[in-house]
C-alpha cells in the first residue's frame, strides 16, 4: 500500500486536532450558575475548592501588608456584609471575611469560601459605597459561580486532550508532531481558554450587578464605576483595540459597559423586588 503523501499527513494531523478539540469542548456541564442559569463543567468538589481558598487567603495575609485604617475598613465591612447577605443563599457554606490590603494595585478578589480581599489601590476609583459594591459584587460573583474550579476543570481536560493527541501522533514525523501539538496549544488558548475567561468576567459582572441591586445599591453606579475604570486603564497604558480584546483574559472596558447597560432593567427590577415588603 502506498504511503500517504506529506499533504495527506498534514490533513490527517490537522483533522485529529479539530476532532480532539471538538470532543474536548462538548463535554456536558454538571452544575448551574446562579443568576445566569448557565450550565457549567466542574470536576472539583466544593470542599476541595473551599480548602484551597482558605489556605491561599491565610498565606496572603501573612505575605501582604494589611490596612488598619478604621474608616477604610468600616467602608469595606459595611458594603461587604450587604453583598454577602444577598449572596449567602448561593454560597451557603461561605466563611465570609473581608480584608483590606495595602497595595497600589487597582484590584480586589474573592477566593472560594467567601474570603474577600480589597486592595487600597481600587478605592480611589470606587469612590463610594455603590462603587465598592460594584467591585465586591463582581468578585463574589466569581466565587458563587465557582469560576476557579471551572478553570481548573477545564485545565485538566485540556491537559488530557493534549496527552491523547500526543499519543495519537507519536508515530508521525517529529516535525509534524511538534506542529500538531503547537496548533492544539494555540487553538485551545485562543479558541477556548481566553474566550472562556472573558465570558466568566462578563458573567461575574452580571451576577455582581444583580447582587448590588438586591443589596439596595443603584445599579447605574456599576456603569459609572466601569467608566471611571476605563479612564484609569487608558491613563495607565491600557488598550481598547479589537486585537487587545481578542488576546485578553478580560472583556474590553467598553464591552463591559455596554453589557451592564443591557442588564440594567433586570437589575432595577431586582432592586425593586428586594425593596418591596414581603406579602
Amino acid at each position: 500500500m502506498k504511503s500517504p503523501s506529506l499533504k495527506t499527513k498534514q490533513w490527517i494531523l490537522l483533522t485529529l486536532v479539530a476532532v480532539s478539540s471538538a470532543l474536548l469542548f462538548t463535554v456536558t456541564g454538571c452544575s448551574t450558575v446562579p443568576i445566569t442559569g448557565r450550565t457549567q463543567l466542574n470536576l472539583i468538589s466544593a470542599e476541595k475548592e473551599t480548602q484551597l481558598g482558605l489556605s491561599s487567603f491565610d498565606q496572603l495575609k501573612k505575605d501582604t501588608p494589611i490596612n488598619h485604617d478604621p474608616a477604610v475598613n468600616n467602608l469595606v465591612q459595611r458594603v461587604g456584609k450587604r453583598i454577602a447577605a444577598v449572596a449567602g443563599k448561593d454560597l451557603p457554606d461561605a466563611q465570609w471575611e473581608f480584608v483590606v490590603f495595602e497595595s497600589k494595585e487597582a484590584n480586589a478578589f474573592c477566593l472560594p469560601g467567601g474570603k474577600v480581599g480589597v486592595y487600597t489601590g481600587i478605592l480611589p476609583i470606587t469612590r463610594d459605597d455603590a462603587g465598592l459594591a460594584t467591585v465586591l459584587g463582581h468578585e463574589v460573583g466569581h466565587a458563587v459561580a465557582h469560576h476557579g474550579a471551572e478553570r481548573m476543570s477545564e485545565a485538566m481536560l485540556i491537559q488530557t486532550g493534549g496527552e491523547l493527541l500526543g499519543a495519537s501522533v507519536s508515530s508521525a514525523d517529529a516535525r509534524w508532531q511538534q506542529i500538531t501539538l503547537l496548533a492544539y496549544g494555540a487553538g485551545t488558548q485562543l479558541g477556548r481558554e481566553l474566550p472562556h475567561s472573558r465570558a466568566q468576567e462578563s458573567e461575574a459582572d452580571h451576577i455582581g450587578l444583580i447582587y448590588m441591586a438586591r443589596a439596595g445599591y443603584d445599579p447605574q453606579a456599576a456603569v459609572d464605576f466601569w467608566q471611571r475604570f476605563a479612564q484609569y486603564n487608558q491613563q495607565h497604558g491600557g488598550s481598547n483595540s479589537a486585537l487587545a480584546g481578542f488576546l485578553s483574559t478580560h472583556p474590553l472596558d467598553q464591552t463591559r459597559i455596554q453589557q451592564l447597560q443591557k442588564w440594567l432593567p433586570e437589575a432595577e427590577q431586582a432592586r425593586r423586588q428586594a425593596q418591596s415588603p414581603a406579602p
